[in-house]
């Protein structure tokens, strides 16, 4: 494995935090945040500076790099992991379904624009008592004509409120095993039958969390996605890849946090010294960049896996398992080391905390990833 990441990927790292930190982006977002909502020029502006890592060649969907994409997303996180959550549930989860699935001729009429940030995606699989359970989902896809009528709801859709199109798991062979009764396609959400209820949350703002309820909403039929009775396998593809990007969004929030706080530590002054010439303190931020070192160089060995063309659902789990764990215990100490301000909503630590809680969420919770990485354990020692 070689990470040293070559030009024009810390390029683009660097543009990017440009972008965040001075002129006309960064003010937006700093208005977005105040606001708790995004605006559509906000997907835009990420396409133009080519966040998304997608790109027509040849007439279909290309990706970049997955080692290029966890640099970027670690690097938008440290400023506001909840953006970056919006971008990547565009690029990880609507384009990747895309990318991977989609049939030549979307990819054309859709590709282009969805890469710019011109078209807004999204992917709805999780529903009120399907979340960890993929397979449960009940929103179904009876075939109409020579297309399909979508009907059910979707929780908790990143994207929801803004997006063109979602990429949708439905029902479509009820009788068939749990394994094959799904498909997946990419539904317009402004036809006829698709209604948007807004969700309020306390986490990753500015990015909207959205209910999506289908009326026997029509779909073409070339909008399915990949084969009939696909569905549950390709979607759990999908949160493979993305759990890559989302450790490495975790792993940002905890950067983020852990900066702010190592900051704060050296200049205010208790009994007579800075915190940090405490060595207890000391030694608790010691053992913190050890746990983050450690989820980094793993979120970057899953991400090195996926661009050799793998599949490495036990390495992304254990990213995402050791990111998450690493945001949850910098952003606690974080927050602990500020004291009382750290409650208040306006502080720039209060989010880290709530931001570093919710990426333990998304594309599968902490226990799930447990489950991978112990067939994972099981399988490398089984033997006589």
């Amino acid at each position: 494995m070689d990470f040293r990441f070559p030009e024009a990927f810390l390029a683009a790292r660097d543009r990017l935090r440009g972008l965040l930190t001075a002129g006309p982006f960064a003010e937006a977002l700093s208005r977005w945040l105040a606001r708790g909502a995004l605006e559509r020029p906000f997907f835009t502006a990420l396409g133009e500076a080519g966040l998304y890592g997608f790109a027509m060649e040849g007439g279909r969907l290309s990706r970049t790099s997955a080692l290029r994409e966890v640099l970027l997303f670690e690097e938008f996180a440290r400023v506001a992991a909840g953006a970056a959550i919006a971008a990547l549930a565009h690029a990880e989860l609507g384009l990747m379904g895309l990318w991977r699935f989609g049939s030549p001729a979307l990819q054309v009429r859709y590709g282009p624009e969805a890469a710019a940030g011109r078209i807004v995606l999204c992917l709805a699989n999780t529903e009120a008592h399907a979340g960890s359970d993929a397979a449960a989902i009940r929103t179904t896809a009876s075939p109409d004509g020579d297309g399909f009528r979508v009907s059910g709801a979707k929780a908790y859709v990143t994207n929801g409120a803004l997006a063109d199109f979602a990429v949708v798991t439905a029902v479509t062979d009820p009788d068939a095993p749990r394994n094959r009764r799904s498909s997946m396609f990419l539904v317009d959400l402004s036809a006829p039958g698709v209604r948007r209820r807004p969700l309020a949350k306390s986490a990753w703002a500015p990015a909207d969390l959205t209910r999506l309820e289908f009326d026997a909403v029509p779909v073409p039929g070339d909008h399915r996605l990949g084969e009939r009775g696909r569905g549950l396998g390709q979607v759990l593809s999908v949160f493979t890849a993305s759990r890559v990007t989302i450790a490495a969004v975790a792993v940002g929030t905890a950067e983020g946090a852990f900066a702010l706080a190592l900051r704060h530590g050296q200049r205010r002054r208790v009994f007579g010294r800075p915190i940090l010439d405490f060595q207890a303190k000391a030694f608790e931020a010691a053992d913190l960049h050890a746990r983050l070192e450690a989820a980094r160089t793993m979120v970057w060995r899953a991400a090195w896996e996926t661009d050799r063309g793998g599949e490495p659902r036990a390495a992304a789990a254990t990213a995402k398992y050791l990111a998450v764990e690493a945001a949850r215990r910098v952003a606690a100490w974080a927050a602990d080391l500020f004291g009382a301000a750290s409650v208040l909503p306006q502080h720039p630590v209060h989010r880290f905390p709530l931001d570093a809680w919710a990426a333990a969420l998304g594309e599968g919770t902490q226990d799930i990833q447990k489950r991978i990485i112990f067939r994972e354990a099981l399988e490398r020692r089984e033997g006589p």
